[in-house]
């Protein structure tokens, strides 16, 4: 089964997305799963991770609502408020739907970029390993150091990092991003996403432009440890559905077929709903 791990919905009319402004053209609209379900199909893709983005929880109630009544959505990674003194019972309370399967706090809009390693955050990690929520960890490279220290702190946490942590790929700056992805991948419950590259890529992307931070994250974590997702529609600020999955395909060509169908789907399913026994 082809599991599309990253992709998001969202009403405008909701005025919680502060940075979904006209400025960014083509995604500045509604997009909803009449609009994905053509392209998923065209592509084999089965099943999705539907993802936040807002940090609220009438955002959270909004998409576990569609998800609710939408087969293709297997799955809803949500936002609560983690500095919240009472967030172990809000997690509680949201783990009562079966459909919410993980957290994504927005730390890369999060002023404090030591934010993670607060030790005032251990109840709500402790609390999302205990229902078995997944941690999706929206970083940029900055967040690298903070988030190792999560993970030493909690080793239990089931935990993705988005968008391969955003590598500068316009300047092509990698050094200090290639030894935290290391870092971070000897760590073995953490997972990251074959997501939002070309976003972090000029207009001009190609895929060698993309090539030297697939190559790295295939060294590090392996196709074991890798997920496959769009981050649809925000990927059509640089590349079609049908491009980046192309793309995605031509990069893991070298890959055995059942190492690409780990990256495509079975990592997906493993990591998110094995975790709340929904498989």
């Amino acid at each position: 089964m082809r599991i599309d791990a990253h992709q998001h919905f969202w009403s405008l009319a909701r005025s919680d997305y502060g940075w979904l402004t006209p400025a960014l053209g083509v995604i500045h609209r509604d997009f909803g799963p009449a609009d994905l379900a053509p392209l998923l199909a065209a592509h084999g893709v089965e099943r999705t991770i539907l993802v936040q983005a807002a940090p609220t929880g009438a955002e959270t109630t909004y998409l576990l609502e569609i998800a609710a009544k939408t087969p293709l959505v297997a799955g809803v990674v949500g936002w609560t408020d983690f500095d919240a003194p009472d967030v172990v019972q809000h997690i509680a309370a949201l783990t009562s739907d079966p459909l919410l399967v993980g957290l994504r706090p927005m730390v890369q809009d999060i002023a404090d970029g030591n934010w993670l390693a607060r030790p005032e955050l251990a109840p709500a990690f402790e609390a999302m390993i205990a229902h078995g929520l997944v941690f999706d960890a929206l970083l940029k490279p900055r967040h690298i150091a903070p988030m190792l220290t999560v993970l030493e702190r909690h080793p239990g946490l089931a935990c993705v990092i988005d968008h391969g942590a955003k590598p500068d790929l316009v300047t092509g700056d990698l050094a200090a991003w290639r030894d935290g992805m290391s870092a971070l991948a000897r760590h073995p419950r953490l997972t990251c996403k074959l997501s939002g590259l070309v976003t972090e890529a000029g207009p001009d992307w190609t895929l060698e432009t993309l090539r030297p931070v697939v190559e790295h994250l295939l060294a590090t974590f392996g196709p074991e440890r890798l997920i496959f997702g769009s981050d649809w529609p925000v990927v059509t600020l640089r590349a079609s559905y049908a491009q980046w999955i192309e793309a995605c395909e031509m990069l893991l060509a070298g890959l055995s077929e059942a190492q690409r169908a780990a990256v495509f789907g079975g990592n997906a399913a493993e990591l998110y709903l094995s975790q709340r026994g929904r498989q």
